[in-house]
């Protein structure tokens, strides 16, 4: 979510109102789910006119809007991410201070969560219990997932970012600090904390049961990647960037043992690197690159390009060795994805 001020928003008001190619009349579809990436697009900052789109990976099809197809109703201002359970998806959608409950099969609204501050990343960590980072409110929530409700916070200073569930404690980060937080998932409360350098925005677990945190750094510090054994709670691996460099978005192959992160272009790393990569596996060029995803069992690389926030994103989708493979449109800002 990007804070804009009152000129732009006119701005931004007046050419969106001019777009052509918005549909006049929204009409509802047969939805069929199968093997396919459902890409959150955050969408414009206070305009309400955030998506989720589906992309079938068979037929090669894109239902634009999944969310108001099947349920005739506007998903809210930006939706941040999505979480994808065993039988929901929950999305998150910050500006509008909740999040959906929706049925995995047929994407139907089951519920939603609300009381929230400026939601962020959603993670689950039992049948009845999830956890809610947040941009503004110095603390995340604790989900009860029997009746969608706040069942408690739990005290963290800052704008706290993306979770990891491993070995009983979830690891929170934190864009505001310089460390990674840890809860105890049975007592929720906050045990530990590491520091890994400042602004951390992404994580990932590997093959080995290590984490890996991507930190963007400041003014004052350089970028990091970090490696941490979770038994041991210590750093095993810190690799620095460029003065300058503002890495972000680290993901992970399903396979586990190749990390991606994008930095001005996608960069590829084995977790057995002994040092960062050199050059970008694809080229940013004058593209504005925003998301990247995995898809799992073919390790095709789709990266999400912005373009300039107020018309449609453009998804591209590579092989593994960073050949273009095909590219179509989603939604305003497309974010993130999350394969089935």
């Amino acid at each position: 979510m990007k804070t804009i001020n009152i000129y732009t928003i006119c701005l931004l008001c007046c050419i969106y109102s001019c777009r052509k190619d918005k549909p006049a009349d929204k009409q509802a579809v047969n939805i069929t789910l199968g093997k396919g990436v459902y890409i959150s697009n955050e969408g414009n900052f206070m305009f309400g006119n955030a998506k989720i789109s589906y992309y079938d990976i068979h037929t090669q099809n894109i239902i634009e809007d999944i969310f108001y197809e099947v349920n005739h109703t506007a998903l809210g201002d930006v939706c941040q991410s999505l979480y994808m359970g065993e039988h929901h998806i929950f999305a998150v959608i910050n500006n509008s201070s909740k999040v959906w409950v929706l049925n995995k099969n047929n994407f139907q609204i089951i519920g939603q969560i609300n009381g929230l501050n400026s939601p962020r990343y959603f993670l689950q960590t039992g049948n009845s219990k999830a956890y809610v980072t947040d941009l503004y409110a110095d603390k995340i929530a604790v989900i009860d997932l029997n009746n969608y409700n706040i069942q408690s916070y739990i005290n963290l200073p800052g704008w706290t970012e993306e979770l990891l569930y491993a070995f009983g404690n979830v690891y929170v980060t934190n864009k505001e600090s310089h460390y990674l937080y840890i809860i105890n998932s049975a007592t929720d409360i906050l045990t530990d904390s590491i520091n890994i350098g400042y602004g951390a925005n992404s994580i990932v677990k590997d093959k080995y049961d290590k984490i890996w945190v991507l930190c963007n750094g400041n003014q004052n510090e350089t970028a990091s990647l970090i490696c941490i054994n979770p038994v041991n709670k210590q750093i095993e691996k810190n690799f620095s960037f460029q003065n300058g460099q503002s890495p972000w978005r680290l993901d992970i192959n399903s396979g586990k043992d190749t990390l991606y992160y994008l930095n001005n272009g996608v960069y590829q790393m084995p977790v057995n690197s002994s040092q960062l990569p050199v050059s970008p596996l694809i080229a940013q060029g004058n593209r504005n690159f925003y998301g990247i995803g995995i898809e799992p069992h073919s390790g095709i690389i789709y990266v999400a390009d912005a373009i300039d926030y107020v018309q449609r994103g453009k998804i591209y989708r590579y092989t593994p060795n960073g050949t273009l493979i095909n590219t179509f449109f989603a939604g305003i800002i497309p974010g993130d994805f999350y394969f089935e």
